[in-house]
């Protein structure tokens, strides 16, 4: 069987994996809660 097991919704992307775009989702996320707790400080 050629078919993928699950479908990736959509191509749009600007990483050439996934492992990549969530660690960068991660680091982005984290530098968000850090500004929000030192703002809110």
């Amino acid at each position: 069987m050629s078919k993928e097991k699950f479908d990736r919704g959509t191509a749009l992307t600007i990483f050439k994996n996934d492992r990549v775009e969530d660690l960068s989702a991660l680091v982005i996320s984290l530098v968000i809660a850090f500004l929000v707790y030192v703002y809110i400080k």
